[in-house]
C-alpha cells in the first residue's frame, strides 16, 4: 500500500507540474485530438466510397471506430509509456527500477505521464454518443451492459499489447518498431469488419492478437450483426474473456521477461 501510495504521488505531481504549462498542454492535447480525429476521417472517407463495407454501414462503422478508440485511447493514457521499455534496456535504466523495492511495470508506467494522452478518449467517447444516436439500436440490458464494458475490455486489450510488446524487448532489445507493428496496427484493425479481412488474417485479428474483441466484435453484438466466418457477432459476448485471457498471458510474458533479464553490460 505504501508503495501504491508513493506512484499515486508521483502521478499526482507530474500532472500537476504539466497543468502549470496551461498553453503548451493546451497544444499537445489539440495534437492528440486531431490525430484521433484523422483516424476517423479516414474511415469516414471510406464510406463516402464505398456506402456498405463488408457488413458495416456507415452508422456501424462510427460505432466500431468509437469502441476501438476509446479502448486504445484508455490504454495509450493508462500504460502507452511501455513504448518507452526498449530505451531504458539499452541506457541500463532498467537496472535502477530492479534495485528500488517497488513494481518495475509500475514504475515505468509512471516514468511519464502525459496528459495529452487524454485527447484521444475524449475523441473516442464524443464519437460513442454520436453513434449510439445514429444507429438503431433495440436495447436491452444486456446490451446497455456490453457497450458501457467493451471500451474498458478494449482498454485492457491493448493494454495487454503494450505489454507484451514492451516484455518482448527483453529478448529482441532493439525492436520496438516490429513489436509496434502489432500494438498500433492492431488499433487500425480494431477500427473496420474483421470481414474485411482474408480467413488467415481473420483468424491472427480474432484468436492470436485479439484486436477485434476491441473494436467490431462488441459492436456487431450491440448492433445485432451476423458476423462473418471465423468472426461471428455472437462472439462480442465474450469480450471480458477475451480482456481476461489476453491480459494474463500479457502478465506472464512480462515476468518471463524479467527473469530473463541480465542487465545491460554496464
Amino acid at each position: 500500500m505504501d508503495g501504491w501510495r508513493a506512484h499515486r504521488a508521483v502521478v499526482g505531481s507530474r500532472l500537476a507540474a504539466q497543468l502549470q504549462y496551461r498553453t503548451s498542454f493546451g497544444f499537445d492535447l489539440a495534437q492528440s485530438v486531431v490525430g484521433t480525429v484523422e483516424g476517423f476521417v479516414e474511415v469516414a472517407v471510406v464510406f463516402a466510397n464505398v456506402p456498405v463495407l463488408a457488413d458495416l454501414d456507415l452508422s456501424a462503422a462510427v460505432l466500431v471506430y468509437a469502441v476501438a478508440a476509446l479502448g486504445f485511447g484508455l490504454a495509450n493514457a493508462v500504460v502507452g509509456q511501455l513504448d518507452t521499455v526498449p530505451e531504458f534496456i539499452r541506457r541500463g535504466t532498467l537496472e535502477v527500477f530492479l534495485v528500488r523495492p517497488q513494481s518495475v511495470l509500475a514504475q515505468i508506467v509512471t516514468s511519464e505521464v502525459q496528459l495529452r494522452r487524454a485527447g484521444g478518449p475524449l475523441v473516442g467517447a464524443a464519437l460513442m454518443a454520436v453513434a449510439l444516436a445514429v444507429n438503431p439500436v433495440h436495447w436491452t440490458p444486456a446490451r446497455l451492459a456490453l457497450i458501457v464494458v467493451a471500451p474498458l475490455t478494449g482498454g485492457l486489450i491493448f493494454g495487454a499489447l503494450f505489454l507484451a510488446a514492451g516484455a518482448l524487448q527483453f529478448w529482441l532489445v532493439d525492436a520496438a518498431e516490429v513489436t509496434s507493428a502489432f500494438v498500433y496496427g492492431g488499433s487500425y484493425a480494431a477500427q473496420f469488419s474483421a470481414a474485411v479481412f482474408p480467413l488467415p488474417l481473420r483468424l491472427l485479428v480474432v484468436f492470436v492478437v485479439p484486436v477485434s474483441f476491441a473494436g467490431y466484435l462488441p459492436a456487431a453484438a450491440v448492433l445485432g450483426l451476423p458476423g462473418a466466418q471465423a468472426a461471428p457477432g455472437w462472439l462480442g459476448w465474450c469480450v471480458p474473456v477475451a480482456a481476461l485471457v489476453t491480459t494474463l498471458a500479457a502478465l506472464g510474458l512480462w515476468k518471463r521477461g524479467l527473469r530473463h533479464y541480465t542487465g545491460a553490460g554496464g
